[in-house]
């Protein structure tokens, strides 16, 4: 993933680089690219984290020196979110980039490894905990059991519910069908509400035809390039996690044909990734809620005491409950539990 504070300029630096010296170079060598591989992501085009994926996918090709041609499938280019994961185990994409949420009972580990309401919005302690107190370990096991690959994951900034009528107190959730996969969605059915799984690409529809009255988005930049402050003007102050942490995954029978120095190039073209993403979001977070307000969007009121002690009840057993899905969800929680002490 990454060290902050210490590396995150260099490896930006090299990104931008790498992505000037790589159109050219791209040009000239796709046609004899070794490794022709598709990558399905969750975004539109056009939108502000879909070019990330962009410039990830652009790395790979620079850093194998085109030995590695990558085509970007976006949302709803032939594999929808929901089926996301199980096209990458099966082969039918090479790479992706899942949101977890969507898959909770493919990969429950997946879902702890994303983040539990009331996680840490702290970078460096995210880092620590998949790099220095063993998550990658048990996650690398995780995905592997599955038939494919886990590589440096990414950090988008904190998550948060838009509605289309105010939230004036947490009992306002109560009935209300929000938008809300995996332990998301549990925690909001303990305050009451409904949660509802939907692509992100589905979100704006939804919300403006009733299917839904709210939604998470996957961060504040998820909400402002869906454009949903147009159907939904709401923003509850409180977030139901802190940051999340989101993986690259690829196929094994794909990763195993590459020799070691192209397994290296992409390795150093996901943290390159990491990187930007973390950089990017916590600028584009700003603008986007900026954006957002100047179109209507109004924020609830300061939470009181006990909607605070409610919003934490609410995750309260989430950590019991996650870790008796399965084993490694069990040993994901038990680090956790470790650190958090």
């Amino acid at each position: 993933m990454l060290k902050i504070t210490k590396s995150i300029r260099s490896v930006v630096a090299g990104s931008a680089m790498l992505l000037a010296a790589g159109a050219s170079l791209i040009t000239e060598t796709a046609a004899a690219a070794e490794h022709n591989w598709r990558f399905s992501n969750l975004y539109s085009r056009g939108t502000a984290f879909g070019e990330v994926y962009e410039s990830l996918a652009t790395n790979i090709e620079t850093l194998s020196e085109g030995r590695i041609k990558v085509q970007i499938l976006y949302s709803g280019e032939g594999v929808g979110s929901a089926g996301l994961l199980g096209a990458v185990k099966s082969g039918l994409v090479t790479m992706g980039a899942p949101f977890q949420s969507m898959h909770a009972g493919e990969l429950p580990a997946g879902v702890v490894e994303i983040g539990l309401p009331g996680g840490t919005s702290d970078t460096d302690e995210l880092y620590s905990l998949f790099h220095e107190k063993g998550w990658d370990k048990v996650l690398e096991k995780a995905y592997g059991s599955q038939g494919m690959v886990w590589l440096e994951p990414y950090i988008q900034p904190p998550v948060y519910v838009i509605t289309k009528k105010p939230i004036n107190s947490v009992a306002d959730f109560k009935g209300m069908k929000i938008r809300a996969p995996g332990a998301y969605g549990k925690f909001l059915r303990n305050l009451g509400a409904s949660p509802v799984s939907l692509a992100w690409s589905e979100i704006y529809t939804s919300l403006a035809t009733g299917v839904i009255d709210g939604s998470i988005g996957s961060n504040m930049i998820d909400h402002r390039d869906g454009n949903h402050v147009e159907v939904a003007q709401y923003m509850y102050k409180l977030p139901l996690a802190g940051a999340q942490v989101l993986p690259i995954v690829v196929n094994r029978n794909a990763w195993k044909k590459l020799p070691e120095e192209l397994k290296a190039a992409v390795r150093k073209a996901t943290e390159m990734h990491a990187a930007d993403q973390l950089r990017l979001s916590k600028k584009w977070e700003a603008e986007a809620v900026a954006e957002m307000e100047s179109k209507g969007l109004k924020w609830s009121p300061e939470p009181s005491d006990a909607d605070k002690a409610a919003w934490k009840t609410a995750g309260a057993g989430l950590f019991d409950e996650y870790a008796a899905k399965d084993k490694y969800s069990k040993q994901l929680i038990e680090i956790l539990k470790k650190t958090s002490n």
